[in-house]
């Protein structure tokens, strides 16, 4: 049989079924190489197997590309802000009067005043920049739950939905009693969710499909006033690849058992002037590789779905 063939037939719920029964122990369940090798792998044509394998590798291929469009969109936005090959100093140095340090910023944990931070700054406001409080319409909290989580119901978007710049659906939780939330809880196409605690700066960009949702407490929505201007995409790759480690890091809030930002941090948080047409690349580019990753979803799950039905009601009956 085709590897790939093998692999998608392994991920379908039929040989789900047979692993799951072969998995042994109670507080750590396990799963040994000799059960594997008795799992029953059923004999189709040749011909169905290479459609298969075509399929998978056609989704592999479409993956790769993706990684690789995103990847030159990361890389066209370092360009801009002239960061691409830049070293920041990265010596423990922390000389500063105390009028210049506590009695300006209030902090005294010597790592936010590491020279690193002030560099990249520096570097990133000479093209120009705004804050997020200016370029915005609306900046907020998200909302505690109003119900037990359900199987069906309006979705919740959490901290570990946000992935790289998308709303991942694949562990989404549903709430029931929302019919009185005020809009602000709610989403809208191009609004920016990022995480406010844990993993803070992760980011997802909400599509028309995630429209109406909800989103969580410790997440905070970015409603930009002008999507021309200030490309939503861009402005999140900015916040997950940039920001996150050289702005919210060093402003993350102190003495917490979890790290944590707030809304005045975001506010205030530096966007670039980034140049128009170069934004429109950028975005282009992110579009294109979600598209790309999607597709390549969609073709492993057709490939799945196949080898389903042609156990359950023989080859002639699968249509590829």
């Amino acid at each position: 049989a085709e590897k790939n063939f093998i692999l998608v037939y392994l991920n379908s719920k039929i040989a789900q079924k047979l692993i799951l029964r072969r998995i042994s122990g109670n507080a750590q369940p396990k799963l040994n190489v000799n059960d594997l090798k008795n799992i029953p792998i059923p004999i189709f044509s040749t011909t169905f197997q290479s459609k298969i394998e075509e399929l998978v590798k056609t989704a592999y291929q479409n993956l790769k590309e993706s990684k690789t469009l995103y990847k030159e969109a990361e890389e066209l936005l370092l360009e801009e802000l002239n960061l691409k090959d830049f070293k920041p100093t990265n010596k423990n140095i922390t000389i500063k009067s105390l009028k210049d340090s506590f009695l300006t910023t209030g902090r005294l944990d010597s790592e936010y005043y590491q020279p690193k931070y002030e560099e990249i700054e520096k570097r990133i406001k000479l093209i120009g920049y705004k804050l997020i409080k200016d370029i915005c319409s609306d900046i907020n909290y998200g909302t505690v739950p109003t119900s037990p989580y359900v199987e069906k119901g309006v979705p919740y978007i959490k901290g570990l939905n946000l992935k790289n710049l998308s709303i991942d659906t694949t562990k989404l939780d549903f709430l029931t009693n929302t019919e009185n939330l005020p809009d602000k809880f709610f989403t809208k196409e191009n609004d920016i969710i990022t995480s406010q605690m844990g993993t803070v700066g992760d980011v997802g960009v909400v599509t028309k499909k995630e429209e109406n949702w909800l989103f969580a407490s410790f997440t905070i929505r970015i409603r930009l006033k002008n999507t021309k201007e200030f490309r939503p995409y861009v402005v999140a790759m900015y916040i997950q690849h940039i920001a996150k480690k050289w702005y919210l890091q060093r402003n993350i809030a102190q003495a917490s058992v979890r790290q944590n930002t707030d809304l005045p941090t975001i506010k205030n948080m530096y966007i670039p002037l980034i140049n128009h047409k170069i934004q429109s690349q950028i975005e282009q580019k992110i579009k294109l590789s979600f598209e790309l990753k999607n597709k390549s979803k969609e073709l492993l799950e057709l490939a799945k779905k196949a080898v389903e039905v042609a156990i359950e009601e023989g080859e002639e009956a699968v249509k590829l």
